[in-house]
């Protein structure tokens, strides 16, 4: 197997972990709706470290789009240290904390769909994965005080949207609708 094909298939595995755990994550969340801010804290700090210790691993496995991979496995590791080391974080401060990861990861993933070994569908939905991120911590920002059962909702459609995304990035989304048009129309590759 080349390198290339190598790093691809690495980055895909570490993309596809990453949206497993976004969509248990937001899962949680709506099957907890009465979730206690201590409970929410340690669970999206558990999330943000598991995230970051998946996307390192794979980092130190790959040549090819290792910065990129680095960089967001780092800001997981933050985040999900700095909220479990600080359980006891104001609820406006956790919304903030995840406003701030969401952009800053939404920055990552926008950068990753230029520099990354992926192409065609696979990077544009990355970009669309990043832009989603950008935006949804931006909402957060800017209306920190819309009630928590409308912010909870938010922060798990957030991650089902970004772990949904992210595994048919891993699949490989051309993949997918070539499968889906073979499969319909039994037409041969």
């Amino acid at each position: 197997m080349d390198s290339v094909s190598h790093t691809t298939k690495q980055i895909r595995r570490t993309i596809g972990i990453n949206g497993a755990l976004s969509i248990v994550f937001g899962a949680m969340i709506l099957a907890w709706p009465g979730i206690s801010l201590y409970a929410l804290t340690i669970l999206f700090g558990a999330y943000a470290l598991a995230s970051g210790i998946v996307g390192l691993v794979n980092a130190s496995r790959v040549k090819e789009g290792r910065g990129w991979t680095a960089l967001s496995s780092v800001l997981g590791i933050g985040v999900g240290l700095a909220v479990l080391v600080w359980p006891s974080i104001s609820a406006l401060g956790l919304l903030y904390v995840i406003a701030a990861y969401a952009i800053a990861f939404g920055v990552i993933a926008l950068g990753g769909a230029f520099w990354l070994p992926i192409t065609g569908g696979d990077s544009v939905l990355l970009s669309l994965s990043g832009l989603v991120s950008v935006l949804f911590g931006l909402v957060m920002v800017v209306k920190p005080g819309d009630g928590a059962l409308v912010l909870l909702a938010l922060i798990a459609a957030f991650s089902l949207v970004k772990g949904i995304t992210e595994l048919v990035v891993a699949i490989g989304g051309a993949r997918i609708v070539k499968h889906e048009f073979t499969t319909s129309t039994g037409a041969t590759a």
